[in-house]
This record gives C-alpha cells, structure tokens and sequence, in this order.
C-alpha cells in the first residue's frame, strides 16, 4: 500500500539542543486527560534483549526530560507522557498478544517495535487499528508499507547499498565475501541489498555463507571463504554473532578486514580481545564517544541512571519520543490520524543526526560509519 499523506516537523532536544518553534496544524480538543500513554514493544528477555532494553531506556530518559520541563503542549491541554514497555521476545506471536495488551489499556501511539520479525507481525494489525506508530530500529522494508507506520532508522536496503559503495568505490576492493544469518530477515535483508549493489557497481562476491539463528561456530564458513580470493568480509548480522565470526576468523589466521551493519553496534563488549575487531567499520547513527554536546549529555544521563554505556538503540527510542513530541505539537491533536497527518512536515534535530520524514514513512538522514581503533569506537572520517 503506497502513502499518501503530505507529511513534515521540527524537534529539538530538551535541554541539550534548541528547540524550534512548532506551529500548530489545528484546535482540536485533546480532552481533559492530562497524560498521553505511549505503548513499547520490543524484547525485554531473550537473544535480542539489549536492543529492547535499550530502546526501553533511552525512551524513559526523554519522557523524564520533557515531563520535568513542563510536558508537551498540546491545543489547550498541556500533557505528560508515559510509557508502557511490554516484552515481545522479538517473537511475532509475543508481539501480537503484547500489542493487543497495550491497545487494551487505551495506548495513543506506538513505539516499536525493535526488531523487524515483531513489526512485520503486527504491520496490518496496528493499520487495522489506524494507531500512530514509528519504529526506532525495526530495518524491514515492508514496516512502512501502511500508512500509520514511520521509521527513524535506515532501512535494510539503504544499508545494503550504503555498505556496498563503501566497499567497491571507498576502499576499492572488487572481491568480496558475505556471512550473513539466513533465518532472519534483517540479515538477509540487508545482505540481498549489499550482493545486487555490489554487482551492479563492478565488484564480484565471491562466496556467500549462511548460518542460522544462535549459530556460534563459524568455521565452516570462514575456511569457505578463507579458500578463495576474497579482499574483504561483509556481515550484515547483530554483534554477538559479529563477534563469534571475528574471533574465529583471528584463529584461523584470517587478516581480512570486515565490515558490517548497524546491528554491530555494541560488539566491543562482546568479545575478549579487541584486537580481532581492530580496523572493522559499521554504519550506525550514533555512538557514546562522539564529541557533540547532546551526545555527550545524553551518555552522561544514561551512565547516571543505568550505570551502562547507551548504543544506538537507546539513542534511537530517545530520539522517537521526541519525534512523538513534536508531532503531538504540530498537530495540536493527541489523534493518531492528525500525528499521521502531520509527519511530512517534520525535521527531527535528535542524536541520530537531522531527520525529516518522506511520505512512504522513511526518514531521511546522512549516513554516519564507526570505525574501531585501538579497542574503541570511533568516527569515520571519509575521504
């Protein structure tokens, strides 16, 4: 299903970036209600727990922000928000019972869900129900196909050709190997992305190996590839099993530079040397250590209150609750349809870069690529 809407919007970081003026799009009466209940769905327990978790926290750290510096005006009604974070598992059948849960206790929108197999599950579901909904870091294609539905994250074909270029024209290897998980759609999303770009701009894969989910000996693969004349390894794949393929690659003797997708993000603590990640680049829109004032505030305010480092997932759920913000503003309506209507019309100034919104729900940011140097994330500068 194609969108329609002529969609647009301005948000500032509360505290540690300016916050636009924000004309409103109409009067409507929001009521006396004095909250806004945000649903969550994103796995709490389970392989994929610390992206949720993540999200979960750098959400609640914007909704404490914007609740203690007055709430959201929204018409005549200045509103607090508050979020309700259910476990989905990153299991589409959690998903849909844990969707209907929240939908039952009178949530106004949606944040998640996390992971694309939960989204994709509930898709037509949260359309039926004409609910606002934006994913902080669900990557599939199809998660915005209904017009309810927006993105903040890079979806996995801009990843895979992104990743592509990267290779090919940045680096300029013509010769490249894949690992990617076969049972999981944000892998072989962004893998099939990568391998048709990578053909079309002259370079050649030259193996591709699969594995499938909780996998954790690779060798199979790496010896494949280790036979042929492969320059350098694409793993478009979460970080523990970025991190297995990389140690296991350091013990078979590889020295093949990798390169990987956003769900890298976080893999430094996954393994015991950092020697085997050393030089290894991934796109992702965030990282702890980036000098930005707002990043810098962010991190300090996460470390405070969790005792952990956040990743870009956390700063992806932060950045959607000022998304979620700004629309409730511009709208001057807590209506799902009105936030909708609204979204085109929005550019999001958050951690994650500067973000507007296009009319199929995607957003529209640079590209940002974290290279680990000496055990450390660190900004890519590109030529």
């Amino acid at each position: 299903m194609k969108k329609t809407m002529k969609k647009v919007l301005c948000l500032g970081l509360a505290g540690a970036m300016a916050v636009g003026a924000l004309a409103g799009c109409g009067n409507k009466d929001t009521g006396s209600s004095s909250e806004f209940l945000i649903g969550g769905l994103g796995p709490l327990t389970g392989a994929a727990a610390s992206y949720g978790v993540s999200v979960k926290q750098g959400a609640e750290i914007a909704i404490e922000e914007i609740n203690e510096a007055g709430g959201v005006k929204v018409g005549d009604s200045t509103l607090q928000l508050r979020l309700d974070f259910a476990d989905d598992e990153a299991s589409g059948d959690t998903a849909m019972s844990a969707y209907n849960s929240l939908m039952d206790k009178g949530i106004k929108a949606l944040l998640g869900t996390v992971t694309s197999g939960a989204g994709l599950a509930i898709a037509e579901q949260t359309n039926e129900d004409g609910i606002f909904q934006i994913t902080p870091s669900g990557s599939a294609q199809d998660l915005t196909a209904y017009d309810n539905a927006f993105r903040l994250c890079f979806t996995d074909p801009v990843q895979g050709e992104t990743m592509a270029h990267y290779a090919v024209e940045d680096l300029g290897f013509n010769k490249i190997a894949v690992i990617y998980n076969n049972s999981d759609e944000y892998s072989t999303g962004v893998m099939q992305a990568f391998v048709d770009e990578v053909e079309k701009i002259g370079g050649e894969i030259v193996a591709i190996e699969a594995f499938v989910d909780e996998a954790v000996d690779f060798t199979t693969q790496l010896t494949t590839i280790k036979g042929t004349d492969a320059q350098i390894i694409f793993v478009p794949a979460y970080y523990q099993d970025a991190a297995y393929i990389t140690t296991q690659a350091d013990e078979l003797g590889m020295n093949l530079p990798f390169i990987g997708s956003d769900g890298w993000d976080g893999v430094l603590a996954k393994v015991v040397d950092p020697k085997v990640l050393e030089g290894a680049t991934f796109m992702s829109p965030f990282f702890a250590t980036d000098t930005d004032p707002a990043i810098q505030a962010f991190t300090a305010a996460y470390e405070e209150k969790y005792n952990a480092v956040p990743d870009q997932f956390a700063a992806d759920g932060y950045d959607s609750v000022y998304v979620i913000k700004a629309a409730l503003e511009t709208a001057g309506s807590t209506e799902s349809e009105d936030l909708i209507n609204v979204m085109t019309e929005i550019q999001v100034n958050g951690l994650t870069g500067e973000v507007t919104f296009n009319a199929d729900g995607e957003p529209n940011k640079g590209v940002k690529f974290v290279k680990i140097v000496n055990g450390e994330y660190t900004a890519l500068n590109r030529e």
